[in-house]
């Protein structure tokens, strides 16, 4: 069964996962039997078109490039422009929502009512959107269930690389009592700099900047909001216990200074940004803290831009996990880890039967 897809946001990472699909079509049929055809785009500065039988996807990124406004796709009978991200969720014939939207973290939305109303409507979600899970895991999550529905969100904590399906799936059976990581690509990136190239944290951060690690306002990143996200989402989705942002601590880099990383050097130790969510009597206590590790941790090792995790299991004792973090491709990645667990999923069902 062919998916139809309708992408609610069309920045950066949809269009990562749209050149994915176009690009990988043929391997995923032969290798999966897997086929998706986008139906449907609504972007809130780049317009909104929807066709039953699909769009053309070198078209769409054509007259993007060429004018920047999906209203200027060919006219052809059967199209329809102009709906809003709602109508398109609605009334659309789309099975699965990407919701890539421009969000707001500190609410959520509009991500946490796209997914509320593509679930009302039957209909998947696979998002990358970090503040809908931290914020509304467990109303969401309930919600889906009961319109027997899929919600995937692989991308939220580390990009592609899959920090919730391994330990959903390859580390079953363990139990998992703490995780630890690495989980921001751009304060491990100034952390890195500061010490090798004895950059000021100023100075790193500008590079930071230049690169595309960092944002214009680096705030949520150098101060570890992104990071505390991240931290409620593993609690929630991997050890299944109850956390919520306000309950994890969080302290950012900003404070650290070049004499901070020699003093560490001289120590035998580095300093790395560390999320922390451990179990402890039925509950979770997490942080966010910079920490001179001993250069013995694998975390040490780390560096750059790169992500890592450590799960703690009782079986296995302790599994290290590192890859990118971000990035169009890796993060339009995650989006499709998901897609093909909804196709797996109901392969299975269609076998059953």
């Amino acid at each position: 069964m062919v998916q139809k897809l309708a992408f609610i946001g069309f920045g950066v990472v949809g269009q990562g996962l749209a050149e994915i699909l176009r690009d990988k079509k043929e391997t995923l049929r032969k290798e999966e039997g897997f086929e998706a055809v986008i139906v449907a785009i609504s972007d809130l500065m780049k317009g909104s078109i929807y066709h039953p039988d699909g769009l053309n996807i070198d078209q769409v990124l054509q007259v993007l490039e060429e004018t920047g406004n999906l209203e200027n796709y060919p006219n052809i009978p059967g199209l329809i422009k102009g709906w809003d991200s709602f109508q398109t969720i609605r009334d659309t014939n789309a099975d699965t929502i990407i919701e890539v939207s421009f969000t707001d973290v500190t609410t959520g939305q509009p991500a946490i009512d796209h997914c509320k109303a593509a679930f009302k409507s039957g209909k998947n979600v696979v998002m990358t959107n970090k503040g809908p899970v931290a914020l509304a895991y467990k109303e969401l999550s309930e919600f889906a269930k009961e319109n027997r529905v899929f919600w995937g969100f692989e991308g939220t904590v580390m990009s592609g690389t899959p920090a919730l399906r391994m330990p959903a799936t390859t580390l079953i059976g363990n139990d998992i009592t703490e995780i630890k990581g690495i989980l921001n690509g751009t304060t491990n990136f100034i952390l890195t700099k500061m010490e090798e190239e004895r950059l000021s944290f100023e100075e790193a951060l500008k590079q930071a900047q230049k690169l595309g690690y960092a944002e214009a306002d680096p705030t949520s990143d150098i101060e570890g909001y992104d990071v505390r996200y991240k931290a409620v989402i593993l609690a929630n989705y991997v050890l299944n216990v109850p956390l919520t942002v306000d309950e994890v601590l969080c302290k950012g880099i900003t404070d650290i200074t070049l004499n901070d990383i020699e003093q560490a050097k001289r120590e035998g130790k580095r300093w790395k940004l560390l999320a922390k969510v451990k179990k402890e009597d039925g509950k979770v206590i997490a942080s966010v803290m910079p920490e001179k590790i001993n250069m013995k941790d694998p975390l040490a090792s780390i560096t750059g831009a790169t992500n890592a995790i450590l799960f703690e299991c009782d079986l296995l004792n302790t599994v290290m996990l590192t890859g990118p973090g971000a990035g169009k491709m890796e993060t339009g990645f995650s989006l499709l880890i998901d897609l093909l667990t909804i196709h797996r999923q109901e392969s299975q069902v269609e076998v059953s039967f």
